[in-house]
């Protein structure tokens, strides 16, 4: 499959890439407020039943044709795919029932170092010493975060964390998949994998929604599809790199939605934690973009 050619515009993919950020920050507040009222898998059926009809009121806008859309050479891997990430927004919301927002989140930052650790099996990528020392650097973050042995130390404190590790395996598949398929037929595969994946578990935890919890759902997945569209945009505008370090924005949004609307006060382990865990990422993006100006460079005398 050839590349498109594609004009960058990287303060509109920056633009684009916060939005979608606050997007999911705000879904992230959303189904903490009602994880009282629902189970956290019941949450995430809902976030994808609202994404999937949202998906398809832009595919119809858009004029997408379902053949084409369900056009794929990866079946096997577009299928087990959205697995990956149903597992980790529900390790996410359980975590939510119980923890800080902010506390969570910071968390679940760790995920870039589990990518960069998965990269070396799946993606046969060599990892040097200084992304190593990366990834153990943040996992301290995580625990000066939750604390073991102290008051924070709950079960629930390693749910954000086993989120973070499914979302890199989902994103070590996007990335496969990336090589091949187009943005869209993707981005439908998610929203039904999704929805499919999640469809055989909610049956064990199904409580009758009431009508705000209908709204909750379409409301969620409304922003969650918003999100996606958003970072695809961001995405086409702009280089990964460039956009990366603006993940943790999240951080910054949660925060205030956890003071605003449940009183929460991040504890200063939660921003050493997290400014460890950032710094570490922070490293991560540094070595990759000197690794890519060294092969540029190679490659330069080369010729």
């Amino acid at each position: 499959m050839t590349p498109l050619n594609k004009t960058q515009h990287p303060l509109k993919g920056v633009l684009f890439f916060m939005t979608a950020i606050f997007f999911i920050s705000v879904v992230d507040a959303i189904c903490k407020l009602f994880t009282k009222d629902l189970h956290a898998i019941q949450l995430v059926w809902g976030y994808f039943v609202g994404i999937n009809l949202t998906l398809w009121i832009f595919f119809f806008l858009k004029g997408e044709k379902l053949s084409k859309l369900r056009t794929t050479d990866r079946p096997i891997l577009q299928i087990f795919r959205p697995a990956f990430l149903v597992c980790s927004i529900s390790s996410l919301f359980v975590g939510l029932t119980y923890l800080p927002i902010a506390e969570a989140t910071a968390i679940g930052f760790v995920a870039p170092l589990f990518i960069t650790a998965f990269s070396v099996p799946i993606l046969k990528e060599k990892v040097d010493i200084h992304r190593w020392g990366a990834v153990v650097f943040g996992l301290i973050g995580v625990i000066i975060i939750v604390r073991p042995g102290g008051n924070f130390w709950h079960f629930a404190s390693i749910m954000p964390l086993l989120g973070a590790l499914f979302f890199a395996i989902f994103q070590i598949l996007t990335r496969l998949l990336s090589e091949t398929e187009k943005t869209l037929t993707t981005l439908f595969y998610t929203g039904l994998g999704g929805l499919g994946w999640s469809s055989l578990i909610v049956p064990f935890v199904w409580v009758v929604p009431s009508q705000i919890h209908i709204l909750v759902f379409f409301a969620t997945g409304a922003l969650g599809a918003l999100a996606h569209l958003c970072m695809i945009s961001a995405f086409d505008r702009a280089e990964a790199s460039l956009l990366a370090p603006y993940n943790y924005t999240k951080l910054l949004w949660v925060a205030v939605f956890g003071y605003s609307i449940f009183g929460d006060i991040p504890s200063i382990e939660m921003w050493i934690g997290a400014g460890i865990i950032v710094s570490a990422g922070f490293y991560v993006l540094y070595r990759e973009k000197k690794h890519r100006v060294e092969e540029i460079r190679v490659f330069s005398e080369e010729d």
